[in-house]
């Protein structure tokens, strides 16, 4: 059985900045004209550090942000960074109201037949977190398989918690409703991009939840900018970050402790 949380209420500058893609119906496939070397980029406002909304600029920043910044650059273009659900990012490159995905999206199977991936830039896998007084041991998903465990919605954490065996799963917009929902026992465990519950715990309120430090994810997978299927910027994309990857984007992968 999978559940689905009521989304929580978002912050005014938040909905606002949402408003730009999330507010437009998927059908609407007109392709609004951009200008000369500019490309919109779509991005989750919730995936700390790769990508969110700073409250104090009103404006996406993040490791993918800043990634997408360099390899644009190094390119001649420009990027005008849209936020949207992290669920609505493949329906908005698909249909044209985006041009490049940057967000904590990774590489798998089923998203390869739909949308181009560049060359990697980053891998990671799952993480798993319980709560503190919880001392029993997670090596793997099947540990958790009589459990109540949240995961994010249209990720592929949901799909591996489920492939596990996993009965109840509940799903959240964002990693930190799933960590604030464990600390306050209303789920068992949180699954997710493994990065991103760690810095949670880093840097967000203090919870009474842990990271389960001797889990295994199932699979360790690519991070990756994101195009429409057949665009002809792959190419050029994935020879930007040949040249960027062991200099500037290691730069940028240590300034938000990925790498």
């Amino acid at each position: 059985m999978i559940e689905h949380s009521r989304p929580a209420a978002l912050p005014i500058q938040r909905r606002a900045m949402l408003g730009m893609i999330a507010t437009l119906p998927l059908s609407a496939c007109a392709r609004q004209p951009r200008a000369p070397g500019e490309l919109w980029v779509g991005s989750s406002p919730t995936g700390v550090p790769f990508s969110y909304v700073d409250p104090a600029t009103n404006e996406l920043t993040g490791a993918m942000i800043d990634i997408a910044q360099i390899v644009l650059r190094e390119l001649g273009m420009n990027g005008d960074y849209r936020a949207a659900p992290f669920a609505a990012l493949i329906p908005s490159l698909t249909t044209g109201r985006i041009d490049m995905i940057a967000a904590a999206m990774q590489r798998t199977p089923e998203r390869a037949e739909i949308v181009d991936f560049s060359a990697p830039v980053f891998s990671y896998g799952g993480g798993l977190v319980v709560r503190k007084e919880d001392r029993g041991s997670y090596p793997a998903l099947a540990a958790v398989r009589e459990m109540r465990v949240g995961a994010q919605v249209g990720t592929r954490f949901v799909d591996q918690l489920l492939g596990a065996g996993v009965t109840r799963v509940k799903t959240y917009d964002g990693l930190g409703e799933i960590v604030r929902d464990l600390a306050n026992g209303r789920i068992d465990a949180g699954y997710g991009d493994e990065p991103i519950l760690r810095y949670q715990l880093r840097v967000g309120p203090k919870r009474p939840v842990r990271m389960a430090s001797e889990f295994t994810p199932p699979v360790e997978e690519d991070l990756c900018l994101i195009v429409a299927k057949g665009s002809r910027l792959l190419p050029r994309l994935n020879a930007a970050i040949l040249r960027l990857k062991a200099a500037e984007i290691r730069a940028i992968l240590q300034h938000w402790e990925l790498g």
